[in-house]
Order: C-alpha cells, then sequence, then structure tokens
C-alpha cells in the first residue's frame, strides 16, 4: 500500500471516530439498577430518567435467598392510575405468567419473576412514556406491591 493508500485509510478512520455513525448517536441507552429482598423491600423507591433517552433498562437484582415460588420478585411499570387493576388482574394469572395478565396494554414493562440470587432486566423504548405522565414500578408477586413500588419519572 502506497503512502497516499495510508493517508486516505487513516482519513476515513478519523472522519469516522469524530462524526460517527448518525443513527447510532441518535440513541441513548438509560441503564437503571434495582435490587428486591426477602422482607418485600425494594431499595429504591424512586427511580427517573431523562427525556432524553430512547431506550431504558431496569436490572432487578433479588438480594434475598428465597425461591421465586415462595418470595419471588419482578418488576413491572404502569400508569399510576393502573397499578391496582393490573396487580389485581395479575394475581390470578400465577408464576407461570409472572403474576401478569397475558397480553395486557397496561403493562409498559415488566421483567420476568425471580427467585433470591437471580437476576433480570428489561429494556423497552422510552417513547412509550409521556414526559409529565405518573408513573409506579411495583412487584407483581401477590401482595408484594403494598410495599414493593415506588415513582418512576420520565423527563
Amino acid at each position: 500500500m502506497s503512502s497516499k493508500h495510508y493517508w486516505m485509510a487513516g482519513t476515513v478512520i478519523a472522519a469516522a471516530a469524530l462524526f460517527g455513525n448518525p443513527a447510532a448517536a441518535a440513541d441513548k441507552v438509560c441503564s437503571l439498577a434495582i435490587a428486591g429482598n426477602d422482607l418485600m423491600q425494594f431499595d429504591k423507591k424512586e427511580m427517573a430518567v431523562a427525556a432524553d433517552c430512547t431506550e431504558i433498562q431496569v436490572t432487578l437484582t433479588h438480594t434475598g435467598k428465597l425461591p421465586a415460588a415462595a418470595m419471588g420478585h419482578d418488576w413491572v411499570l404502569v400508569k399510576t392510575e393502573d397499578l391496582n387493576p393490573v396487580a389485581n388482574a395479575g394475581a390470578a394469572a400465577g408464576l407461570a405468567n409472572n403474576y401478569l395478565q397475558p397480553g395486557d396494554k397496561r403493562v409498559i414493562a415488566a421483567t420476568k419473576v425471580i427467585g433470591g440470587g437471580q437476576t433480570t432486566s428489561v429494556t423497552f423504548a422510552a417513547s412509550l412514556l409521556k414526559k409529565g405522565q405518573a408513573y409506579t414500578f411495583f412487584c407483581s408477586f401477590p401482595g408484594h406491591n403494598a410495599l414493593m413500588k415506588g415513582t418512576f419519572t420520565f423527563g
């Protein structure tokens, strides 16, 4: 390869590094982490992401020791007014359905139910959220949402 070719290759690489991929530059994944324990508690009561996020990833860790059938936890996001109807409908759905009615359109995002020592995550489009809307996250395991819930803010 001649020095001219090396110079051109270097220029292309520098331009790519400087300007990047325009489509990739527009994407912003915002990652959040939360933990639940055997005392039916999340370690956070509030979670927030900025309005410039295009995707949101929430990672849930179950820091307890009990299995999912006894003390399972998940992370579910709904509009605040949908919390009780979604939780009540999900209780009958059972562990096999992660205590959520299959196809429930009120559920914006949800992880699977996990037991002690396990971790799971969910990634969802920020376009599903509206700035100024009241959102609540909760655990859908029957009875857990009395203690395991919090405020989710977008924007």
